[in-house]
């Protein structure tokens, strides 16, 4: 007998559980499907930023912190440490039981709200009356029934041509957080966000780290001045990061991974190396979700098409997250996932791709939201443009972490703030403040008028605000 419900959501990620959740709490009867398992097999949602992302390198960076801080910087508060060690082990169980934690922690909010959770792998069947029918395949196989459905499937890492991962010496994210032992030498093919965070990681428990970037320039993507800041404290930190080079041929066996490329003098080289991690992207995730048997449209990289309001070509199947356009973040796929939810109650969600902040949870950390420099030239937009260093902020001297700035772009003639960029201490908590000023239009004069306590290292933006308009108080 098949069970009706709803909505049923496919994918237990940051986008799918969230959209079961609220969906929920909006009066629907609700599933959500998942296949992630646990060691023991169990279910583990919370899809790839929870059990192989953001979550564990999360907790891997702040570990790995500790140590270099306690080899490095306690000398300078007059704490003495001497034959300090890393116990590799305990570092990833740590790692691993934050993960059960925020795994426990969705079944509890499924639980909470009422949600019904399937574990196993959800596909669709058919069309069915008023609706369609999906099969959860799992220890056992069962269809349900569902008016509407959201397809939240996520992203898989991208495989590097002719290197193939087997999580042992050529590294996905997955393989990356699982290494049982600092490597000597350690290769990471892309220098995005899961290359200079897992780069960190093992650079600060004693590996020799290089990183080869395809692309020509450090960190494309980011203000350009943020960017040669942050190459900077990576380059004086020990990160070993070649520009525009061109991998060729890779061999590897049980023994460690051989590396040929051109670099950007076109010289061929050749890395040896005992590990190495490729982050050159992800592809969305839409194997196995039979897609074809009910005609749901795929673009050319195998993404499900949606309009802005995340429809598909089907009626009453949305999708949200990786598996969409748009960037793969999870703070994305958590507002697409809410906004979908209210959509199917005939509310009004909404998404602003203008706001969505990004964040390199390197140190020093790196977030930005709204548009670049580069970007602004680019589209002939009247600019004016403020920085403040952190080396000029009371607070961050008390912390021992001067490195980088805060920078403000502001409209030329509103004054609106069209972009914010930081590298240093906390920037990833300090963008929240800019992400909300961008979303009620506020001007770089609203944020300058504002009295932020002090000391604090929010007094950058405070200042950098300041600055836009050449008035800095304390630089």
């Amino acid at each position: 007998m098949s069970k009706n419900f709803d909505v049923i959501v496919i994918g237990g990620g940051p986008g799918g559980y969230i959209a079961a959740i609220r969906a929920a709490q909006l009066g629907f009867n609700t599933a959500c499907i998942d296949e992630w398992k646990n060691d023991k097999g169990g279910p583990a949602p919370g899809g790839t930023c929870t059990n192989v992302g953001c979550i564990p390198s999360k907790a891997l960076l702040q570990s790995s912190e500790h140590f270099e801080h306690a080899n490095k910087h306690f000398a300078e508060h007059g704490i003495t440490a001497s034959d300090v060690k890393i116990d590799v082990a305990k570092m990833l169980g740590r790692k691993d039981a934050v993960v059960k934690q925020n795994n426990d922690g969705i079944l509890y909010l499924f639980k909470k709200n009422k949600v019904s959770f399937f574990h196993g792998r959800g596909s669709f069947v058919k069309a069915a009356d008023g609706g369609y029918e999906i099969k959860v395949a799992g220890k056992e196989e069962e269809t349900i029934t569902g008016k509407h459905i959201i397809v939240a499937t996520g992203s898989n890492a991208r495989a590097l041509p002719g290197a193939p991962f087997d999580e042992k010496t050529v590294l996905s994210n997955d393989g990356a957080l699982r290494v049982g032992a600092v490597p000597k030498k350690l290769v990471l093919i892309g220098s995005g966000v899961i290359g200079l965070e897992m780069g960190s990681v093992w650079r600060r428990l004693g590996a020799d780290v290089t990183i080869l970037e395809g692309l020509p320039t450090f960190l494309g993507a980011v203000d350009e001045q943020i960017a040669k800041e942050a190459k900077k404290a990576f380059d004086k930190q020990g990160l070993k990061i070649e520009l525009g080079v061109k991998v060729g041929e890779v061999k590897s066996d049980d023994a460690g991974v051989s590396i040929a490329y051109v670099n950007a003098k076109g010289e061929s080289q050749l890395l040896q190396a005992d590990k190495m991690i490729v982050s050159i992207g992800r592809v969305p995730n839409t194997i196995g979700l039979n897609a074809e048997a009910v005609g749901l449209k795929l673009d050319e990289r195998g993404a499900i098409v949606v309009d802005d309001e995340c429809k598909t070509s089907l009626p009453n199947v949305w999708a949200v997250g990786d598996v969409v356009r748009g960037p793969m973040l999870a703070h994305k796929a958590e507002e697409e996932g809410v906004a979908v939810a209210e959509r199917i109650a005939g509310q009004h969600g909404h998404v602003n791709f203008n706001t969505i902040p990004w964040v390199i949870y390197t140190s020093p950390e790196i977030a930005w939201v709204g548009r670049t420099e580069q970007q602004l030239k680019a589209d002939g937009v009247a600019y004016k443009a403020g920085t403040f260093p952190f080396l000029a902020n009371g607070r961050a001297r008390a912390l021992g972490d001067t490195t980088g700035m805060v920078k403000f772009l502001a409209d030329a003639k509103t004054d609106e703030i069209l972009g914010v960029h930081i590298v240093g201490p906390m920037a990833s908590e300090l963008i929240s403040e800019a992400v909300v000023a961008m979303e009620f239009k506020a001007s770089a004069e609203d944020i300058a008028r504002i009295c932020h306590a002090h000391p604090s290292l929010s007094e950058a933006t405070k200042e950098a605000a300041l600055a836009v308009d050449k008035r800095t108080l304390n630089f």
